[in-house]
């Protein structure tokens, strides 16, 4: 991760928002001293106490047995990113770049009971269905669909013991190219219109 100070939030919760956000996390642990990682949504929650990461992974696969056997995990999730062509800048003799924003969220992992994994698979489909009325909602799931299921997965809750972040968004330009930057990511892709956005709120302070 780059620890360069122009390339930092000065926004906190501009952190917590993009684990929201993007909320497709990617689970790193080690298994036997190999590294192991695994994709994830979870949820993000502020609790008094602090910052809590929620979810559910399949038994007895690597991403479990890492965390049996050391409970140390790292979260990352990744926001819009694109490649930044040199060609777009007033002055153009220079390196080409990546713009992207990741937050880097650690701690011990802890896994929850029978009554703990029922609870997180309904705040989970709550949170992303958002309509308790709808089938796919966990409690409105028949019990002769879920037991089995039950069996395969485990639930885990982790509290952010470490939040790290690379928001990299061309703060190191000047106004110019940094304006050539974002006109020409406007005019592309959904994602860079997005990376767009991000940059504008950012240099601005929003």
């Amino acid at each position: 991760m780059y620890h360069l100070s122009y390339f930092k939030s000065s926004n906190g919760s501009a952190l917590i928002q993009l684990m929201k956000t993007y909320p497709f996390a990617t689970l790193i642990g080690a298994h036997n001293g190999t590294p192991v990682a695994t994709q994830v949504p979870v949820l993000v929650e502020e609790r008094a106490d602090g910052l809590y990461l929620t979810g559910h992974i399949m038994r007895k696969q690597d991403h479990h047995l890492a965390f049996l056997e050391n409970p140390k995990a790292l979260f990352l999730f990744s926001g819009p990113h694109a490649y930044i062509s040199a060609s777009w800048y007033p002055q153009p003799a220079q390196a080409s770049t990546w713009n992207y924003l990741t937050v880097h969220a650690r701690g011990e992992m802890k896994f929850l009971d029978e009554n703990g994994l029922m609870e997180v698979l309904q705040k989970l489909s709550l949170h992303f269905e958002s309509d308790s009325s709808q089938a796919t909602v966990y409690n409105n799931l028949s019990d002769t669909y879920k037991l089995p299921l039950l069996k395969a997965i485990i639930a885990f809750e982790m509290k952010v013991d470490d939040l790290q972040h690379v928001f990299k968004l061309s703060q190191n330009k000047d106004e110019q190219t940094f304006n050539a930057i974002v006109e020409r990511l406007e005019a592309g892709s959904e994602e860079e219109v997005k990376l767009a956005a991000f940059m504008k709120a950012e240099r601005h302070g929003n």
